[in-house]
């Protein structure tokens, strides 16, 4: 009929629940956290770390257990071994041989010879370092004549440079001559040639580790008393030399001591004004102590 009224029908939806999903996830993403931190870290350590020190970390991991059972093939030495006793043999197995030894008696022969072992190894290990050092400076020398015989701008300047082992170390002499000179008269100026001669030397020792020294000349004229003598001649030199040589790239940090010896210590003894007489001295300081001639 028209005038009825529609019924009002109303559906209500029950909705399911979705459950319950657990911490599954939460294991399974702190185990994946940690193995990426664990590959950064596998990462880092191969970036930073030299041959000898992943050497080490190898061995600190790497398996060392020994098994004082014996195989089931015929003895300690027969290949196999029994991963449980009466199981069957493994083929994958590497023998092994647990021996007990007792420890020597106090005060014995055994002490006594290892004591003096230990003492010459360790005079045996110094002695080798002596020579390699030794090997090094002389490659050094080489270095620079080569390079001084390379370079036409630095023509001439070979007579200039002397090189020679003192028990400091390898040292480096730049000495004046009659017909070239590191300074002007009295000053501390050092001439172009000479600074690019410098460069040449701290390009052959700039991956050497050794510490350096540097040390001024004079010769006999000029006067040792008064406000400016040698002595303030010669170490003026001497601070004037240790700046050009880090201008042309020597790290600072090398330099452990810069002295003035005026005319002191002559190079031609018996001819004290003679001019290669005034030098400077870069001496790259040894390492490892000069031993005795027996030893070496």
């Amino acid at each position: 009929m028209a005038d009825e009224v529609a019924p009002i029908i109303v559906k209500k939806i029950k909705k399911g629940g979705h459950g319950h999903h657990g911490g599954a996830w939460k294991v399974a993403y702190a185990d994946f956290v940690t193995a990426m931190m664990a590959f950064f870290l596998l990462l880092w350590l191969l970036n930073v770390t030299d041959t000898v020190q992943k050497q080490g970390i190898a061995d600190y991991f790497a398996p060392t257990v020994a098994s004082s059972s014996e195989s089931g093939a015929g003895g300690v030495l027969g290949g196999n071994s029994m991963q449980t006793d009466g199981a069957m043999n493994s083929n994958t197995g590497s023998p092994s041989v647990v021996t007990s030894i007792s420890p020597p008696e106090e005060g014995s022969k055994d002490d006594a010879e290892g004591e003096g072992q230990s003492e010459i190894d360790e005079e045996a290990f110094m002695a080798r370092l002596a020579a390699i050092e030794e090997a090094t400076f002389d490659a050094t020398k080489a270095d620079i004549q080569q390079a001084l015989a390379s370079d036409p701008n630095l023509a001439g300047l070979a007579e200039n440079v002397v090189m020679d082992m003192t028990p400091e170390g390898l040292r480096i002499q730049i000495v004046d001559q009659y017909d070239e000179s590191m300074f002007e008269p009295g000053s501390t100026s050092i001439k172009p040639r000479i600074k690019r001669l410098m460069g040449k030397i701290v390009k052959a020792i700039e991956k050497m580790p050794n510490s350096i020294s540097i040390s001024g000349h004079t010769d006999s004229s000029g006067s040792n008393t008064g406000s400016y003598s040698n002595w303030e001649l010669s170490s003026d030199r001497a601070n004037s030399s240790r700046r050009a040589l880090v201008e042309v790239g020597l790290d600072p940090t090398r330099i452990e001591k810069v002295t003035g010896k005026a005319d002191t210590d002559p190079m031609i003894t018996d001819d004290p004004s003679n001019p290669s007489n005034r030098r400077i001295s870069i001496t790259l300081l040894r390492e490892t102590p000069v031993l005795p001639p027996n030893l070496k």
